[in-house]
């Protein structure tokens, strides 16, 4: 699969930089914190993914359970948070068609960014089927956040954002290509990554890993115009995987064995670092979600150049700011 192994052996020299100093339109997101508190002990604060997945993203829908996409061929492993307990519920297409970001809508449909197959995928956790695969041509599809009527996937290779157009019960309806523009500035190398929507709804926030050393950028979605995020002199060189939850933005700078925490405008305009967490069992975390009074991370394990069928992974489960 040396596509996929070029780049993310090039996304790990991309994240050996500098740590952080220091409605409308769109609506609600797709991935909410939860009323429900966790409970407590009785839950798991980590628990083991199977030997050689290699997990890049997670979900959490409107229950107690983890989505996991696999590097590796495709696969989506789901686990309990409740247990720690799971199993494969998608095959993916092999070798040659990752599954790196993802997102599950409250009828368990699946949302897959098909990293370097340039696909976008969509498939029904209940069943296991794959529903749709759309080619974008793009270089790398990354990942992806839902908002009512559609949902939106990165590139980290190319200055354009996907939009796959969502009808009545989500049922996906085609791929547009929304080109961008303004301050986005493209990278020679990996560029695009997590995306999210501001707290109003009205944009989507993408992470821009070149621009300014690492920059959050606000992504009008009608033109695709870009305007960079006011963050003080905060930087996200490593800037992987976005969670909102109200104002608080959860970014993980994946290298730097850290998510980094930032109080946000309405509008998604400026920010304030607030906190930095970090965790002695962090194996390079790549995205984020949230249950209860927790955030999940898997450990991509990056720094590993050649994983094998016995290479161990995790996920961790610490505490929200």
């Amino acid at each position: 699969m040396a596509p996929t192994e070029r780049s993310l052996s090039r996304r790990t020299l991309l994240t050996t930089a500098a740590a952080v100093s220091g409605a409308a339109l769109i609506g609600a997101s797709g991935t909410t914190a939860h009323a429900a508190e966790t409970r407590g002990a009785a839950w798991p604060t980590g628990f083991p993914l199977p030997n050689g997945f290699q997990p890049e993203g997670i979900a959490i829908g409107t229950r107690p359970f983890a989505y996991f996409g696999s590097l590796a061929n495709g696969d989506v492993y789901r686990a309990s948070l409740a247990t720690g307990r799971g199993s494969v519920v998608v095959r993916g297409l092999g070798a040659g068609h990752p599954t790196v970001g993802l997102k599950t809508d409250r009828h368990e449909r699946l949302f897959l960014a098909g990293g370097d197959s340039g696909e976008i995928r969509t498939a029904d956790a209940r069943t296991g089927e794959t529903e749709q695969v759309y080619a974008t041509g793009g270089t790398f599809v990354n990942d992806v956040i839902l908002t009512p009527g559609a949902a939106w996937f990165t590139d980290s290779f190319k200055p354009q954002l996907y939009k796959v157009v969502l009808g009545r019960h989500g049922a996906p309806q085609g791929v547009e290509t929304v080109p961008l523009s303004g301050d986005w500035v493209q990278g020679d190398d990996f560029t695009a990554n997590g995306v999210e929507r501001t707290p109003d709804g009205s944009a989507l926030l993408v992470i821009n890993a070149f621009a300014n050393g690492g920059s959050l950028m606000r992504v009008d979605p009608r033109t695709g115009a870009a305007r960079t995020v006011d963050l003080g002199s905060a930087r996200l060189p490593n800037g992987d995987g976005l969670l909102l939850l109200g104002r608080t933005l959860y970014a993980v700078q994946q290298a730097q064995n850290a998510v980094d925490v930032f109080r946000l405008d309405a509008a998604g305009t400026r920010g304030t670092a607030v906190a930095r967490i970090t965790d002695p069992r962090f194996r390079i975390p790549t995205t984020v979600a949230a249950w209860g009074d927790r955030l999940y991370l898997p450990n991509a394990r990056f720094d590993v150049e050649q994983p094998t069928p016995d290479t161990e992974y995790d996920v961790v489960a610490v505490n929200k700011v």
